[in-house]
């Protein structure tokens, strides 16, 4: 009878959401809509609209300011709130028995690093078959590094070309010639690399995606609406710029250029689709119920290692360590980027206090 008083306390069955300050809650939807889609279409508009002449310092501090919130929110925003969820009281003595959410956090990393190792693996073998070399790093002359478990695709040829820094502008970043006959010739390598980079981008953006559901649910019911609505207008519109730079940045040929729009506008449509959801069971949905607790704390801490993985990996190492115009850059842009991406990280942590 104490354990049933006690849960009964703490309301950890059905119902028991906030539906106060309603016209608010709706209006909210629109808001954040608003809010996270402009963050997450400008860096794609600015980096491939001619009308939009962003300077390129300015660009780079978005792409660097991203990468820090996605590591921030790996750690903070889901991560955190994971290991709380599955902690909470509601639930059985088995879930405080062991730490299931980092265990979920494992689980998830060592799962897209295995996606990861089998695509590079089968990526290679297909372009020894073509007589094609795979640069591991992923570098490129001057330019970024290509995200994603396939890295870049050079031939001998373009190899040498870079090797002796040409400035032939027939030679495209991959490393092909824009010639109608090396473009028919190395088109796999269009296919291969585009897949790539939408694959790598689609895993973060799904991790992305199911956090802003969830806060979406959770801020449609909270008590404390008012604080954490302020408070996820900055935290998605964060979010969207790091999600849109990272599209911005996708290098893709011409039949694959919607991609980056629509995943701009899909991640806009995520947390108000939540707080839609939240809004019209709110009379039964409680996220501090047991249920719910369990489904947020898995969901979140899986979440968790999708971001871990891609922000120390391919965002962390591969924008720095792996990045020869990083590398043998100044002191001063080194300083800048590491600047911005720590901008970035502290702000995003620093909304933890409150969402």
């Amino acid at each position: 009878m104490r354990v049933a008083r006690s849960v009964e306390e703490l309301n950890c069955g059905n119902g028991g959401g906030d539906d106060t300050l309603l016209e608010l809650r709706i209006a909210s939807i629109f808001i954040i809509l608003v809010g996270s889609t402009l963050g997450a279409l400008f860096p794609v508009a600015a980096r491939h609209s001619s009308w939009l002449n962003v300077p390129k310092p300015i660009f780079d501090f978005a792409k660097y300011f991203g990468s820090g919130v996605i590591i921030a929110t790996a750690f903070i925003h889901l991560l955190s709130p994971g290991i709380e969820a599955l902690s909470s009281p509601c639930l059985s003595e088995e879930w405080q028995n062991y730490p299931y959410a980092l265990a979920f956090c494992l689980v998830s990393i060592f799962s897209i690093f295995f996606v990861e190792l089998i695509a590079f693996r089968w990526g290679t073998q297909k372009l020894a078959k073509l007589g094609k070399r795979h640069d591991t790093h992923g570098h490129t002359h001057g330019g970024h590094a290509a995200h994603g478990p396939e890295g870049n695709f050079v031939t001998p040829e373009a190899q040498r070309q870079r090797d002796d820094k040409s400035n032939d502008p027939d030679v495209e970043s991959l490393g092909t010639v824009k010639s109608e006959h090396n473009h028919h010739q190395h088109g796999n390598v269009f296919t291969d690399s585009a897949l790539t980079q939408i694959i790598g981008v689609a895993i973060l953006e799904f991790g992305v995606a199911l956090h802003s559901i969830l806060i979406g649910l959770t801020l449609a019911v909270d008590e404390e609406f008012k604080i954490l609505f302020v408070v996820l207008c900055f935290h998605q519109t964060f979010e969207g710029l790091a999600i849109g730079t990272r599209l911005a940045h996708m290098k893709l040929p011409a039949g694959y250029r919607w991609v980056p729009y629509a995943g701009a506008i899909l991640f806009g449509l995520t947390t108000p689709l939540g707080i839609a959801v939240g809004l019209g069971i709110r009379g039964l949905y409680n996220p501090g119920s047991t249920t719910a607790s369990i489904v947020s704390g898995t969901l979140d801490s899986l979440s968790a290692g999708i971001l871990v993985y891609t922000g120390l990996v391919e965002l962390l190492a591969h924008e720095f360590l792996f990045n020869k115009e990083m590398m043998e850059g100044s002191n001063g842009k080194l300083a800048y980027a590491i600047g911005s991406m720590c901008l970035g990280c502290a702000l995003m942590a620093l909304l933890g206090r409150w969402a």
